[in-house]
């Protein structure tokens, strides 16, 4: 059993990565923006799952 990605839509990409990176998160790349709607990142946590994080812009 497996996943392809798991994604989170956040208010504030910068503060969360923040707050995850205290607790062990790697953020794997860079934070890129999609089209002038989003900004997105992945994560690595702790445990090695791969996480997306999604702000939309407003």
């Amino acid at each position: 059993l497996g996943y392809l990605r798991v994604m989170f839509t956040v208010d504030d990409i910068d503060d969360t990565l923040e707050r995850l990176r205290k607790r062990g998160a790697q953020l794997v790349g860079e934070v890129v923006r999609y089209q002038d709607v989003y900004r997105l990142c992945y994560i690595r946590g702790p445990e090695g799952h791969l996480i997306g994080l999604a702000q939309e812009l407003r």
